[in-house]
């Protein structure tokens, strides 16, 4: 791929610009506390674990929804609710403990510093499976276009994502840098969508074997930014 061709650089979020795993299990605790507060039935009946496995079980009862997150937990609550004897209007309500503590996070502290510097030359845009809110975590801004899975009905490594990010930055695909920490949903289905690609491997994972690498393999997002400033850009 020549990234001299490139004209916008695309990121995944969790995992990518920040660290999810404990954001998600700080979020699940506060909605367990308020649930046990105001709905004690609910976490008596369904634990932490047991609300996990709804949701899988729902994702696959419902796989046309499966990608969306969001839909994911209400539905699961409203489940839960009706189960405990509550009315199931509570749910969104339940949701919006976990999703205000959801977007209680902090970015890597190589990303803000290297978006800044990568805004001078290029467009940016958001492609996540998950469901943060970039308004809500102060990065909104930092984007031309934002998508999620839920937005396009589809999840990564479905290539109607990377179409639909393509055709929302008004460029052909290979004009299009996408970043993300995930071998086979990111960097798998963002080549096969005829984008240029980045690894973004921040533990030192090795790569699977089996999949064509990345066009770009970075640590963080100021390794990226100082690859992709040292190319020169393609003449028109």
């Amino acid at each position: 791929m020549e990234l001299a061709e490139v004209r916008a650089v695309a990121f995944d979020l969790d995992n990518t610009l920040w660290d999810i795993e404990p954001v998600i299990e700080r979020a699940e605790a506060h909605l367990i506390a308020w649930l046990r507060e105001h709905f004690p039935l609910i976490p008596q009946r369904f634990p932490l674990e047991a609300m996990r496995a709804a949701r899988v079980a729902l994702a696959a009862e419902q796989p046309h929804r499966a990608h969306d997150l969001t839909w994911l937990r209400i539905a699961s609550l409203e489940r839960h609710a009706r189960e405990c004897g509550y009315h199931d209007s509570l749910a969104a309500r339940a949701f919006e403990v976990f999703f205000a503590a959801r977007n209680r996070l902090e970015p890597y502290p190589d990303v803000q510093p290297a978006l800044a510097r990568l805004r001078a030359r290029y467009l940016l845009a958001t492609l996540s499976n998950g469901n943060a809110d970039l308004g809500r975590i102060g990065l909104a801004a930092q984007f031309s276009v934002s998508l999620s899975a839920r937005e396009v009905g589809a999840a990564k490594p479905d290539p109607r994502c990377f179409e639909r990010l393509s055709r929302a930055l008004e460029l052909a695909p290979h004009q299009v840098l996408y970043v993300g920490d995930d071998p086979q949903a990111d960097v798998e289905g963002a080549r096969r969508a005829g984008l240029a690609t980045a690894w973004l491997n921040r533990s030192g994972r090795s790569w699977p074997p089996e999949l064509a690498r990345a066009d770009l393999v970075i640590a963080d997002c100021h390794e990226l930014a100082e690859a992709l400033l040292a190319v020169p850009p393609a003449r028109c």
